[in-house]
């Protein structure tokens, strides 16, 4: 019910206390949400213990309606909400209330000479921005409302004003401070009002960040002369990369889907740091494909991928490729799992096995090592597309993200000899694996399997040299009429004749080398027919 001035022992009593810094007792909160989950039963907490409610709009309605005493906004501002409630809490009145330092003799002296009114609690969350753009059918108008001015004020006013303002945005602190005021009288301590601070400042951060992207997306073609970004904390993690680091996992706030969304961990270890960028790598890899693929990725590297008939034999044959390394990886698949196809991953050590289900024999088979960690996702979402940032020092590097687009069609033969339809399908394979092998990138397939591939090279045919190598101590019957991608151009012929003197019959490269000319008379004098993109696709 709303109550008329006078009705409440704290109602209008003009001035502020003075006290010292946590000391401050909670007498009056200000409360403004638009989120009104668990609302009611904070503001009747407040309440029983003697603070007196002061709200706004729609939240006093709720309270009020809840048979919660409550003082209205104009009431303590003595200023009406007008403009559709575009202006109701924007007044010095409470923004003094809110702002005074209760332990400066000055701020106590002004506000008594304005009759200010303290304002000790401040619980507000903000109007729904991210979630009226999420829904992808908002006009500007509707966006623009959404924008909301005074929430974001006032929790910035009480979060600085930290030591004698509290400020709670979160409804998951509702209980935790109802139960500190309980137990001490009424206050706050200074670790709890810091705490909720940092919470606040995040908030309306994030709040900001979010319709900064809003309005750069809308009016910048290209990359917009500031970034701003929010993310929100997933996970703690053990450690980092290595034992003496902390880590966490963040996701990118407003992102349709992230790594971790929509995953089911059914078994093992918590994941770690290197477990997550391991996975990444290997969910990208697959979701290249629409067939039924298996990526297994090692030190953020694929050292296996197979496209085929079935998830087992796609599994069976990125083994293959390079089963040492393999050992102890990171395995993503597109179909779901049985007992035949666990039986045989059951036969070497996993890290991590995401798949989109699991037969409940199968998941009884991979249980039995407690420490693979098994993950499903059911519903697996489009790739993203966003844009992608690297860390630097004191800074970050952004692009767009890479996307093999290029077609068969789009693609020129630069050999005398004409691939056959079986070596576009390989070359083709290999192009689309090798955009996910750090550069300088070499991938040998066959029957779109990897056979070879050499990673992370400071010079080409050294790749080239590590991919055979690969190639011949796993599967050398292979290597006779295999194909070999290059993520970028070969500089000098010594590369291909490499790969051609071990039998390599088609080579896919971007082209564009000054020696171009070289490369292509050493593929002739073979008989191998090269292919170029022109394009290149590094990955640093």
């Amino acid at each position: 019910m709303m109550v008329p001035e006078g009705d409440l022992a704290t109602s209008n009593s003009a001035g502020v206390e003075r006290a010292a810094p946590g000391e401050v007792r909670i007498r009056r909160a200000l409360i403004s949400v638009s989120d009104k989950a668990g609302i009611v039963a904070f503001a009747r907490g407040l309440e029983e213990l003697g603070v007196e409610i002061v709200s706004t709009g729609g939240t006093a309605r709720e309270l009020a309606g809840a048979g919660i005493p409550v003082r209205s906004i104009e009431d303590f501002t003595g200023f009406p909400e007008i403009m559709d409630g575009r202006v109701k809490t924007l007044h010095p009145r409470l923004y003094a209330g809110l702002l005074a330092r209760r332990d400066e003799e000055g701020h106590l002296r002004a506000a008594a000479e304005q009759e200010v009114e303290a304002v000790d609690l401040v619980c507000v969350n903000l109007y729904p921005f991210e979630q009226t753009v999420a829904r992808g059918d908002a006009d500007d108008d509707d966006v623009i409302e959404n924008i909301d001015i005074g929430g974001p004020t006032m929790i910035r006013a009480a979060a600085k004003n930290h030591l004698f303002a509290a400020v709670v945005v979160d409804p998951s602190d509702y209980d935790a401070v109802l139960g500190e005021l309980r137990e001490s009288g009424g206050r706050l301590s200074i670790a709890t009002r810091r705490r909720l601070a940092t919470t606040a400042f995040a908030c309306t951060a994030r709040y900001d960040a979010a319709i900064a992207t809003w309005f750069a997306t809308g009016t910048h073609e290209g990359f917009p002369p500031s970034s701003v970004d929010a993310y929100e904390k997933v996970m703690d993690l053990r450690y980092g990369e290595n034992p003496h680091q902390r880590a966490a996992y963040y996701a990118r706030v407003g992102s349709r889907t992230h790594l971790l969304d929509g995953v089911e961990q059914l078994h093992g270890k918590e994941l770690s740091f290197n477990n997550l960028l391991d996975l990444s790598a290997a969910r990208e890899l697959v979701e290249e494909f629409d067939a039924p693929a298996c990526a297994i990725v090692k030190h953020n590297n694929p050292c296996g991928c197979a496209v085929a008939a079935t998830g087992q034999v796609a599994y069976e044959r990125a083994f293959a490729c390079d089963p040492l390394s393999a050992y102890g990886g990171v395995i993503a698949v597109n179909r779901r799992v049985d007992r035949a196809w666990a039986q045989r991953l059951g036969e070497q050590f996993v890290e991590v096995l995401l798949a989109p289900g699991y037969d409940a024999d199968a998941l009884q088979l991979l249980q039995v090592k407690k420490n693979v960690r098994l993950l499903a996702l059911p519903d697996w979402p489009e790739p993203l597309r966003e844009v992608e940032g690297k860390a630097v020092v004191g800074g970050e590097l952004v692009q767009t993200h890479d996307v093999v687009t290029e077609t068969r069609e789009q693609m020129r033969v630069m050999s005398e000899s004409q691939p056959s339809d079986e070596e576009w399908e390989d070359m083709l394979f290999a192009w689309r694996v090798c955009r996910h092998v750090r550069s300088n990138a070499i991938v040998i397939a066959a029957d779109r399997a990897t056979i070879g591939i050499g990673a992370g090279q400071m010079s080409r045919v050294d790749a080239v040299r590590i991919a055979i190598e690969k190639a011949r101590a796993a599967q050398p019957e292979l290597l006779a009429g295999a194909a070999l991608a290059s993520d970028a151009f070969f500089p000098f012929a010594d590369g291909p004749q490499l790969a051609i003197d071990a039998g390599v019959a088609a080579i896919i490269q971007p082209g564009g080398s000054v020696r171009d000319d070289d490369v292509v008379a050493a593929v002739d004098a073979a008989g191998v027919a090269m292919v170029a993109t022109d394009r290149r696709h590094f990955r640093h």
